[in-house]
């Protein structure tokens, strides 16, 4: 039987997708972003739930997705390392007309067709758009994640696209000229998030006994950061 990893449960999200939703955080990350703030989840555990467990505490919130056009996001972690899992709990949900949006690097393990035919939104974090820049923040090749892109594409599925703004970084015009490039590759964009980088996630740093890459580093100022949005969307809808 196959079984998945779950990390944390998540009820009443109002921050990964439409409507109040239900957050899965999956275990598991080939990703060692420098801003992470999730460094629990990295490594894979045992497997704790069937398709079946999972999916039945996700169809008791049910209720609270009709009233609000809701309903659940699988994050991470990645869950795209744990697709063929994932696979038998979407199948459960869509019998259940549960609306179901992945949140994700784009960095599983291939084979993202299938999986993606189930999904009815994804939510993209974009980490970084050269080469140098990806393997930078994240100490991997940005390959696996255009490939994802690719089947993305191919799917036509909408997409929320994420950047996390890191001081040094993203804040600057460079920066935001190569974001725009690249999402000119990406289909179906209907909304686009800055986030602000912060610095919440230092104590488990500390916990689990793992250096902060960015230790030094102040969190990015919320009006900064709103600003740069807006000036990318003002440049932005210019080339739509």
């Amino acid at each position: 039987m196959t079984k998945g990893n779950v990390n944390t449960i998540e009820t009443f999200g109002l921050k990964d997708g439409p409507g109040i939703r239900t957050v899965v955080f999956f275990s598991g990350c080939k990703l060692r972003c420098k801003y992470c703030h999730n460094p629990e989840m990295w490594n894979m555990q045992e497997p704790n739930y069937t398709p079946e467990e999972l999916a039945s505490k996700i169809i008791k919130n049910k209720p609270y997705f009709e009233e609000s056009n809701g309903g659940v996001t699988f994050s991470g972690g990645e869950p795209l390392l744990q697709s063929k899992f994932l696979i038998e709990v979407c199948k459960i949900l869509k019998k259940e007309n549960i609306h179901i949006a992945l949140d994700t690097s784009g960095v599983g393990n291939g084979d993202y067709e299938e999986l993606l035919s189930y999904i009815d939104l994804v939510l993209f974090d974009i980490k970084h758009t050269t080469q140098e820049g990806y393997k930078n923040i994240t100490g991997m090749n940005i390959d696996e994640s255009i490939k994802f892109i690719n089947a993305l594409n191919n799917s036509n599925k909408p997409v929320w696209i994420r950047q996390v703004i890191v001081p040094g970084i993203m804040d600057n015009d460079d920066y935001l000229k190569l974001l725009l490039e690249q999402l000119k590759e990406i289909k179906n964009i209907e909304k686009i998030e800055f986030l602000p980088y912060h610095t919440l996630g230092k104590d488990k740093y500390k916990t689990l006994d793992i250096e902060y890459p960015l230790n030094s580093l102040k969190p990015m100022d919320n009006e900064e950061c709103q600003k740069l949005y807006n000036k990318f969307i003002e440049e932005y809808k210019k080339e739509e």
